[in-house]
């Protein structure tokens, strides 16, 4: 076989020097395709300079030249590909312009939208305490005092029940105060009052507190409360549910414990942290509901215990995602919210 002779460097440059003015005469796309053949293809000059690189013995000027050579392919290349993308748009919108439907064009689909992080939060909680057996109940967000405070056992000395705390609403001459609910708790004597035992309930919604917005705390928020009342439930059955809940929320290895703390509608009354983030976090409250508040609701004492829960779902989302101020799940910014699909 005879040796192939190096490239001629100089025809490459007179190649691409000519090129744009043969690429810009091209009228359609199948035309544009002979030239570009022509032009870097197979059987091109460009082609061939490329199978005679092995020609050169010196190394440096065998890289020098390839560079070269790489550099006409590539300008030649760019001037197609413009053009292609010019007379395809022309071809496009002369067949339009003949045909009012095209129905080769891909379509438009529709942006999908999704639950808000708070929503999908509270929703996926709610899902995993109707796994074990709990029903979903929902109270109103106008409540009396008398639920909201009196049948938890909460004193008309306890300081929530301030107006600088809890927003009040003016019915006019009701005898008894009506408010926005501070927390869901309320439906606890509400379901009671309407189920005998055993009971075991979810209550997911809104509450309102008299505070300002800042990273932590907003006047509306979302509360789930959990009630739980049978013969014979101990405070192990509680920490059993709810460190079920968090290695369901949070991942199998999630650890928790329990610091006393006081509520007055349990006894005794706790609160569950969970070790998280490489830290403990308080998640929610929780205890032993109160004789007190079965006495209220018409429940003996004597027959049925239970426990009562109490979670608040923006933090939930909060301590999942890493979120540090609350103010970001209140922004409709969908460059935000969209983080959390």
């Amino acid at each position: 076989m005879s040796e192939q002779p190096p490239p001629d460097l100089e025809e490459l440059r007179q190649l691409a020097a000519g090129a744009p003015e043969r690429i810009a005469a091209t009228s359609s796309t199948d035309e544009l395709s002979d030239l570009e053949t022509q032009l870097v293809g197979r059987a091109s000059l460009v082609a061939a300079a490329r199978r005679s690189l092995g020609s050169i013995e010196d190394p440096k000027e065998r890289g020098a030249t390839g560079k070269a050579i790489n550099d006409v392919a590539v300008s030649i290349q760019a001037a197609l590909d413009e053009r292609k993308s010019a007379l395809a748009s022309a071809e496009r919108d002369a067949a339009l312009a003949n045909d009012a439907v095209d129905v080769t064009l891909p379509g438009k689909a529709p942006l999908r939208g999704t639950h808000h992080v708070i929503q999908s939060t509270m929703d996926e909680i709610v899902d995993i305490f109707v796994a074990l057996g709990y029903d979903v109940a929902s109270g109103p967000e106008a409540e009396t005092a008398f639920y909201n405070f009196d049948a938890l056992n909460i004193p008309e000395t306890h300081p929530s029940r301030l107006e600088s705390d809890t927003l009040y609403l003016d019915y006019g001459d009701e005898a008894e105060e009506v408010l926005l609910r501070t927390h869901t708790s309320p439906m606890q004597a509400r379901y009671m009052e309407e189920h005998q035992p055993p009971a075991y309930v979810v209550v997911p919604g809104r509450v309102f507190r008299a505070d300002a917005v800042d990273a932590t705390h907003a006047p509306v928020f979302h509360q789930i409360e959990g009630l739980a009342v049978d013969d014979g439930i101990t405070l192990g059955d509680l920490k059993g549910t709810l460190a079920h809940f968090a290695k369901e929320f949070f991942g199998p290895g999630t650890e928790v414990k329990f610091i006393p703390h006081y509520f007055p509608f349990t006894e005794p009354s706790a609160e569950m942290h969970a070790y998280t983030n490489g830290r403990w976090i308080e998640l929610l409250g929780c205890g032993m509901v109160n004789p007190a508040v079965f006495e209220h609701v018409g429940y003996d004492p004597d027959a049925v215990t239970g426990f009562a829960f109490g979670m608040g779902v923006e933090r939930m989302a909060m301590v999942r995602h890493g979120i540090t101020d609350l103010r970001t799940l209140l922004d409709s910014d969908r460059r935000v919210l969209e983080q959390y699909k």
